[in-house]
């Protein structure tokens, strides 16, 4: 379950002394072909990282022949060197693949190379790591490189994050695989993470647009854990064609949901100081934008994410973050279950709150607002002291 899982690509995951525990922090993704199409979605924070720059710019050429991340810093609000930085790092990836031999598709350049990185704000990278370990993970590429390329793009993650989907049988079929990033700073804004794609169907770019965007409009875009936005966020989908088989439309949009919805779910599991992954349901709404807005506003309710913590079945709270919305609903209409125990009936008291038990992981609110029939799912996590902790001391 992996990167490399889809046929056409290599990987690698190294230590490159960026980090200053020595753990891995540099990957290298490489798109062996025949095609070289690609697709990426990008944070809407008005402040951008230099390599989200430098990758939006690259995939006007809806062309990527690698990806190069790496954790430890994020390379954001470094200004002109910045920028200097990633052009660097991209001229780099290129030379050394064409080096080391890597010319199946004509040879690499810096305009197909999407960079990412991840880690503090502020900060320049230290480039007489950063270069020589990309000649060390070139070196290192594989089929089966996959995993060690997830590994080295965690942060505070506690867990690496990797997903595939097979869709046909062995040797006549099509595969999309993925790994992602994240257990802070996430929040809706189309891409929450660094995130890459891979699959080796037969498309161009233009399709792998529409079912990216398709895909991570309703996965990615509706996890909030914590109401903070990345200046960082990618989410990259690279196509090599080299199963030869050119899938059908829903087929294939349906495949990359799918692996965008295991991972959006990996990345709630792995919140930081997390102890509980909020499923908010929002039913018979007037439209789905309103079913989101109100999901949303639920999700980014403190009050209630620490009520969920303390395992409290605290519904009023749930009334008060929907009150806040332009959602159109009726207040005396409103209707809310906290784990199936319908706790609150036309906008008053329901069911007996103390019929909900909430000792378990999942905690499931479905907010109910009697106008229409739209809905949407929005992931959330609880408020937790490991969370004040964590970002308290975070610094690397």
């Amino acid at each position: 379950m992996s990167i490399t899982a889809a046929k056409g690509f290599t990987a690698a995951g190294i230590a490159a002394g960026i980090k200053e525990n020595g753990n891995p922090d540099l990957a290298l993704v490489v798109n062996t072909g025949p095609r070289l199409a690609a697709a990426g979605v990008f944070t809407s924070n008005r402040v951008k990282a230099a390599p989200v720059l430098w990758s939006e710019q690259v995939l006007k050429g809806g062309q990527l022949s690698a990806v190069v991340l790496n954790s430890g810093g994020a390379n954001a609000c470094t200004g002109p060197q910045g920028f200097q930085d990633t052009h660097a790092t991209a001229e780099k990836v290129a030379a050394s693949l064409n080096t080391a031999g890597y010319d199946e598709t004509g040879g690499h350049d810096a305009g197909t190379v999407a960079v990412c990185s991840t880690g503090l704000i502020g900060l320049l990278l230290p480039m007489d790591k950063v270069l020589p370990g990309v000649d060390k993970a070139v070196a290192q590429l594989s089929p089966h490189g996959g995993e060690k390329a997830a590994i080295a793009i965690k942060t505070t993650d506690s867990v690496h994050k990797t997903a595939q989907v097979t869709v046909g049988e062995a040797g006549e079929g099509w595969t999309v695989g993925g790994m992602a990033k994240g257990a802070g700073m996430l929040a809706p804004g189309l891409a929450t993470m660094l995130v890459v794609l891979t699959t080796d169907a037969d498309l161009p770019a233009e399709a792998l647009d529409a079912a990216l965007r398709s895909a991570t409009r309703t996965t990615f875009d509706r996890v909030d854990s914590d109401g903070c936005m990345s200046t960082n966020d990618t989410v990259l989908l690279l196509a090599s064609g080299a199963s030869g088989v050119v899938p059908e439309k829903d087929a294939f949009t349906e495949a990359v949901r799918t692996v965008c919805d295991d991972l959006a779910r990996q990345l709630i599991g792995d919140a930081e100081g997390a102890s509980k992954e909020i499923r908010i349901e929002v039913i018979n709404a007037a439209n789905e934008d309103d079913a989101v807005e109100v999901g949303r506003s639920i999700a980014g309710n403190n009050l209630l994410k620490c009520a969920v913590h303390g395992e409290d079945p605290n519904w009023g709270r749930v009334l008060s973050a929907i009150g806040t919305t332009s959602a159109a609903f009726e207040p005396d209409r409103l209707n809310v279950a906290i784990n199936d125990v319908w706790v609150c009936k036309n906008g008053s008291f329901g069911e007996d709150r103390e019929l909900v038990d909430m000792r378990y992981r999942e905690v499931r609110i479905t907010a109910d607002l009697a106008a229409g029939d739209a809905s949407a799912v929005i992931w959330s996590n609880d408020l937790t002291a490991d969370y004040v902790h964590e970002n308290s001391a975070y610094s690397s």
